[in-house]
């Protein structure tokens, strides 16, 4: 029985999708409290103001989301006609992505690591389920990635389209109607 990677793939987008989707609503929240801090709360003096590494992660899951639209609208319409379609496109995409994602998640992590002291308050919480996200996302991310670059390293499809529904060992996706000389043309 023979592996279909292609849906694969697109669940893996489209849970990547959804995380980031999760990890955009909770980065806004937090960016909401922050920048609004009720009166009397003991957060930063009561003094409203942002955390860059929240930005990052708004800005990280903004463009992963419309990565992942673009990604799976071209596995499922198979599409090898565009900029980018090509698993060496989708490597070099997913690698900044998982760069960002990394650089998000650490540092956060490194902000806000041992937050169990605290878990009574909601920000608190919205924190953990913040980070938990963070690297979620980042974990499928690193799978989709070590997907592509084991199949295209595979198959030798580096330079093939991404849709990945293709075998270059089938008679069927050659030009029939390709000449050869000495050759007579098809005629099918």
């Amino acid at each position: 029985m023979a592996f279909d990677l292609p849906p694969l793939r697109i669940a893996l987008y489209f849970t990547l999708g959804l995380f980031s989707f999760i990890l955009f609503c909770l980065s806004a929240a937090r960016i909401h409290y922050t920048t609004h801090l009720p009166a009397g709360d003991p957060l930063n003096g009561g003094h409203n103001f942002y955390d860059p590494v929240i930005a990052e992660l708004i800005f990280t899951t903004l463009i992963t989301m419309g990565w992942c639209i673009y990604i799976i609208f071209v596995i499922h319409k198979r599409i090898d006609d565009r900029p980018v379609t090509l698993f060496r496109d989708e490597m070099i995409g997913l690698g900044v992505l998982w760069l960002f994602w990394l650089i998000g998640s650490a540092v956060a992590s490194s902000i806000w690591g041992n937050l169990g002291f605290c878990q009574q308050f909601g920000a608190c919480r919205l924190l953990s389920a913040l980070l938990a996200f963070a690297w979620l996302g980042w974990i499928i991310l690193s799978v989709l990635l070590v997907l592509s670059i084991l199949f295209s390293f595979a198959n030798g499809a580096l330079m093939e389209p991404l849709h990945g529904r293709w075998d270059p060992r089938a008679s069927r996706y050659r030009d029939s109607h390709a000449t050869f000389p000495g050759r007579p043309m098809s005629t099918a």
